[in-house]
């Protein structure tokens, strides 16, 4: 016989772990309430251990909070972990997912999700989808995929899954490139496997803002100037392909010869081009003036990769390559094997396979 596989759950909060209060429900249950909920969890062949790392809403998780989780499960795997199950509010699964898939190396899968539904809520999704996580995380199928988010039963890479409702359970989506897997009848099916990205090392004491601005209809360069001020690296939510009013370009010029700007669409599905339109504040242009392109990385995820690679010390040559690899077009420059200690495995990521 052998051994039940060993899965580490954190609980951060969110409305997975929400409970009515006087003014409308707030993060009170622990990881082991959870738990507790889960119809058939004790038929699971899984050795279970609880850490009540947070309880927050989602929206008020930040970059140090999921720096510390990050290192406690690299923790938790040192100490036998065979898999990791994180709890948390919806508002930024898509987010931190992304965040702890740059942050955790190893193959041991660590497995994002939540509820869309409270737990007073006819209908709570929250039972079933801890259990899918958690079949997920002891499954060695799910191994060396780096960060998984699973929600209603769909396995998602973590690099490309987006909230797309603000309440529906079935809100979450990966546009361009659909689910990975499924788990289906108690059974995990994960037949599309994703390359890995950069495994990311910041410095802890290394102070970084990163901004995301996004163009609309009569945009100009005056409010990106301002941005510009106090950033270190910036976003641009564009239109289309890749698009900006031409009004901006003289600031964004001007930014990009200063700090990394990065161009991603604000459409939530399809990449940033290279070459199919010439008009000032094309793409095109905008690339020419040093703009980098995000590939089929949305707007919130370059941020998160943008962020973490100026925290972890890449200079612009590192933070240009690495998004030509990970932005998922195979654009690339000479090299993506860096000297740099700041960031590691950036070579796995020119080969997506889905």
């Amino acid at each position: 016989m052998t051994a039940p596989a060993r899965v580490a759950v954190f609980s951060l909060g969110g409305t997975i772990a929400m409970v009515p209060g006087a003014n409308g429900v707030v993060p009170t249950l622990t990881a082991a309430d959870l738990l507790s909920a889960i119809p058939g969890l004790d038929g699971l062949a899984v050795e279970l251990t609880v850490h009540d790392f947070r309880r927050l809403p989602g929206a008020s998780l930040s970059f140090a909070d999921l720096i510390e989780l990050a290192a406690a499960i690299e923790e938790a795997v040192s100490n036998g972990a065979d898999g990791v199950v994180v709890t948390q509010g919806t508002d930024t699964i898509e987010e931190t997912a992304y965040v702890l898939d740059l942050l955790c190396g190893g193959d041991a899968p660590v497995v994002v999700t939540g509820a869309m539904r409270n737990p007073s809520m006819a209908g709570a999704d929250g039972p079933a989808n801890l259990l899918a996580a958690i079949r997920t995380a002891a499954s060695g199928t799910a191994r060396g995929l780096g960060c998984l988010v699973v929600f209603g039963d769909q396995v998602h890479a973590a690099r490309w899954v987006r909230k797309t409702h603000a309440s529906s359970p079935a809100a979450f989506v990966s546009p361009n490139h659909g689910p990975i897997g499924h788990v289906v009848e108690g059974h995990v099916d994960i037949p599309l496997r994703v390359a890995r990205g950069p495994v990311l090392h910041p410095d802890t004491w290394r102070t970084v803002k990163v901004g995301l601005f996004t163009v609309a209809l009569d945009s100009d360069g005056e409010l990106v100037a301002a941005m510009g001020q106090h950033v270190d690296g910036l976003v641009i939510s564009a239109f289309g392909v890749g698009h900006v009013p031409a009004a901006m370009v003289p600031a964004l010029a001007k930014l990009a010869s200063r700090v990394p700007v990065v161009l991603a669409s604000r459409t939530g599905a399809g990449p940033v081009h290279e070459r199919t339109y010439g008009f000032e504040g094309s793409e095109s242009d905008l690339r020419a003036r040093a703009l980098i392109a995000a590939g089929y990385l949305d707007p919130l995820k370059a941020r998160i990769l943008l962020y973490l690679l100026l925290k972890s010390g890449a200079d612009s040559f590192q933070i240009r390559e690495t998004f030509a690899a990970v932005g998922g077009r195979g654009l690339r420059a000479a090299s993506t094997t860096w000297s740099s200690p700041a960031v590691k495995g950036t070579e796995s990521a020119c080969e997506p396979t889905n």
